[in-house]
């Protein structure tokens, strides 16, 4: 059952305070400053904080000639999804969209998540339609992100989710300090699954909304083998730090049945291994109503195409 504000009404058409956007970025300089040049374009007119993780590029100092609307932090290093953290901590707005260097917002979206978020005070992250460009296809993540088998409130305006995609989505700011950001450990990949549980074990909410849209054009400026390994050594860690023992266990004996079988796997289960120490001591397993659903998704991720450890 679903609310009857699953297409909420906006509240306008001009610049709306209640919400801006994270950017995080590293060594894409030019597909940065494009999709600078597209959230400019947007009727919200959103306050836009840009993370720059460490890049030699020139990306700061272009950022600061071409958009100097935008509020810049250079970091000296790469902070990964930690960078999102100092972007979330320069703003007073209620809600923060995030938003990747090679992904942009639809007009409109951010108004029609802010009247959700606003309508539904227990939600805490809206999870939008993707669009892959050029040729605005769905992702294949979407059909996923539509038929999600997790049971959430009865009032949710989508279908309840179990995790979230960081780039693709809006949270509320308050629920988002609750559980302090994202996990600086985890650095980059899958991190938006530990968060996700520790809304829940809260009892935040997430849900997907079709009528919110944001635009991917994929950067070919990118490490896959790093993304797998750290990809690989995330679920772990996150697994091992929230689950219970039989579902973390069958958990990770699927990664390891199904996961490439070569150097860059090794090296992401040796990373996860050597942070047994410090996963065991910071281990809190979820309460049932949170564990429930990480449940709900095991088969959907057994056979899921989108979900797939390669390179």
């Amino acid at each position: 059952m679903t609310s009857e504000l699953a297409e909420p009404v906006t509240t306008g058409s001009g610049p709306d305070p209640r919400v801006a956007v994270v950017v995080i970025t590293h060594q894409r300089r030019d597909e940065l400053l494009l999709a600078l040049s597209r959230l400019r374009q947007l009727p919200e007119q959103p306050h836009v904080v840009v993370v720059d993780n460490g890049s030699t590029d020139g990306t700061a100092a272009a950022v600061r000639e071409q958009h100097p609307w935008v509020e810049l932090i250079a970091s000296p290093t790469n902070l990964g999804a930690v960078g999102r953290n100092l972007g979330v901590a320069r703003l007073d707005t209620p809600y923060v969209a995030f938003c990747d260097d090679d992904t942009w917002w639809d007009p409109g979206s951010l108004r029609t998540a802010a009247d959700a978020l606003d309508a539904h005070p227990r939600l805490a992250v809206l999870t939008a339609r993707i669009l892959v460009e050029p040729g605005g296809v769905e992702d294949p993540i979407v059909a996923e992100l539509r038929d999600s088998p997790v049971v959430g409130a009865d009032w949710l305006p989508g279908p309840a989710l179990g995790s979230f995609l960081a780039g693709a989505s809006v949270l509320r700011r308050d629920a988002f300090d609750e559980v302090g950001g994202f996990n600086d450990r985890l650095w980059l990949g899958g991190e938006e699954e530990l968060m996700a549980g520790d809304l829940a074990a809260r009892g935040w909410e997430l849900c997907y909304l079709p009528s919110l849209t944001i635009h991917h054009q994929a950067s070919t400026a990118r490490d896959p083998h790093k993304r797998r390994a750290d990809g690989i050594r995330n679920t772990l860690w996150t697994t091992w730090l929230r689950r219970p023992v039989r579902p973390a266990l069958r958990r990770t004996v699927h990664l390891l049945r199904t996961v490439p079988r070569d150097r860059v796997t090794a090296r992401g289960l040796l990373a996860a291994v050597r942070g047994m120490p410090w996963v065991l001591r910071e281990r809190r397993v979820l309460p049932p109503h949170a564990e429930a659903r990480f449940a709900a998704l095991e088969d959907a991720q057994k056979n899921s195409n989108a979900r797939r450890y390669v390179s």
